[in-house]
């Protein structure tokens, strides 16, 4: 029997492991296999669902999200399977009606997901009400996130009020998001014990090893009393993904706060995911040796983005102004009112500074700054520079209010729309990936209509 003192493991192979490293491309046949091992480890949960995977699914591998979904609940019978929502955001890039992100909240419980962490790119409450209510309702656990970052206006004490009014909201427990490894150990100890000492839901850390620092942050925090962290198994971790599963489990065997994971356990499992990463590599022409970059400490945009703006000043004829560009990211930050960056606001952010330092400092600004300075996203967590507002918004003021509450019920709509394209009487799930990716979707539909290999014959093949 385990001890309540135990620490517990999600495991992110599955989802946030090969987001990072194989830019969302495992399939569902490359997880099959070994299932019903994963669901044997004792893993506090399996992290399989949402971030970029629904996107993926649909864009790039002719794969319906929501069946990958039902196949992963039919193989998981005892580890609760775990997803990754964006608030108001649902799973997309812009903020959808309440209706649509009530019943993409219904449906994912409904077709297997237990365990749902929300999150809002601004730490903006107000954007994660409503799905939290859904989930609530629906009989999720509910993981409320905190997104963490540096800057001069957080602080410990402007992330334990979003997470009192996290718990306000009624969560379950409460997630530290570090989606850049930006959190260093000695603070990591200090905002824990000050989460643990002032919170009463059980707090989860989640890192990325971008930095260097992942590791020795998770050995900090577990001294602080962190209640479940994020790792994944090694072909999929480190880089830009989070600590080794067997790593992290054999540093704490022994230990006051074990895991009470059999590291031995995890070899077999770990052995079979490093073909799927060579497999996948060759297949997608993917570099997976990712190196840490503790620029990313300076720019806090993580080592892919830089490389994609990089490649973005390539194709306009402008690399030398690359140097520019890693000055202007913290500049536009910090005018922008120091937004967390993470998505959407990080892919926002590296656009505008790429702008910036190829026409002109905002002589071009997207739709979505624009939108972002009006309040259309939520509040910004420090106010934004009066002079780069005046420049992009003129005398407009921006929005008060929650945002979504300008926005009108949309499921209506989306059915009508989808009958008129050629998919009347189309399934829930189907409108809800046609609101999210309206494009990409209809290319899957497409897709979908001609005859495809079964995912057994997938599985067998690989």
């Amino acid at each position: 029997m385990t001890s309540i003192n135990n620490l517990k493991i999600v495991e992110t192979v599955l989802r946030d492991g090969h987001q990072s490293l194989t830019a969302t491309r495992m399939r569902i046949a490359d997880m099959i296999p070994v299932l019903e091992q994963l669901d044997n480890v004792g893993y506090h949960a399996l992290e399989a669902w949402g971030g970029a995977t629904f996107d993926s699914c649909l864009r790039f591998l002719n794969e319906n999200p929501w069946e990958r979904l039902r196949t992963l609940k039919s193989h998981l019978k005892k580890t609760p399977i775990q997803m990754l929502l964006r608030g108001q955001n649902i799973l997309g890039y812009q903020h959808y009606a309440d209706d649509v992100v009530t019943e993409f909240v219904n449906r994912s419980v409904d077709n297997g997901v237990d365990i749902i962490r929300i999150f809002d790119a601004l730490n903006d409450v107000r954007n994660l009400e409503v799905a939290m209510q859904a989930a609530k309702k629906a009989g999720a656990h509910v993981q409320g996130a905190v997104v963490y970052t540096i800057s001069p206006y957080h602080t410990d004490d402007s992330f334990l009020k979003v997470a009192k009014n996290l718990v306000e909201l009624g969560v379950d427990s409460i997630c530290i998001k570090d989606m850049s490894g930006l959190l260093a150990p000695y603070n990591a100890y200090n905002l824990i014990k000050t989460f643990k000492t002032e919170l009463s839901v059980p707090i989860n850390l989640h890192t990325h090893y971008t930095s260097g620092m992942a590791s020795m942050t998770y050995l900090k925090a577990c001294e602080a009393g962190v209640d479940i962290l994020d790792c994944a198994l090694s072909p999929f971790a480190m880089g830009t993904a989070q600590p080794a599963t067997e790593a992290i489990v054999a540093a704490l065997d022994g230990a006051e706060r074990t895991t009470g994971i059999n590291k031995e356990q995890l070899y077999p499992i770990a052995d079979y995911f490093r073909g799927v990463k060579k497999e996948l590599a060759e297949a997608f022409a993917l570099n997976t040796a990712i190196d840490i970059d503790t620029k990313v400490l300076s720019f806090q945009i993580p080592g892919g983005m830089l490389s994609n703006l990089l490649n973005q000043l390539q194709e306009q004829g402008a690399a030398d102004k690359y140097p520019e560009l890693l000055e202007e990211m913290p500049r536009v930050r910090a005018e922008l009112g120091y937004p967390p960056l993470v998505t959407p606001t990080s892919q926002m952010v590296g656009s505008m500074s790429a702008f910036n330092v190829m026409v002109g400092r905002y002589k071009i600004v997207p739709k979505e700054i624009r939108d972002m300075v009006l309040g259309k996203y939520g509040s910004a967590p420090a106010p934004i520079d009066p002079e780069i507002q005046k420049i992009i918004i003129g005398d407009e003021q921006p929005i008060s209010h929650r945002p979504a509450n300008d926005i009108q019920p949309q499921l209506d709509k989306l059915r009508l729309e989808l009958a008129e394209k050629g998919f009347p009487g189309a399934a829930i799930e189907d409108v809800l990936s046609y609101a999210l990716f309206p494009e990409v979707a209809l290319n899957y539909f497409a897709a979908r209509a001609t005859p495809r290999v079964s995912v057994e014959d997938m599985v067998a093949f690989c």
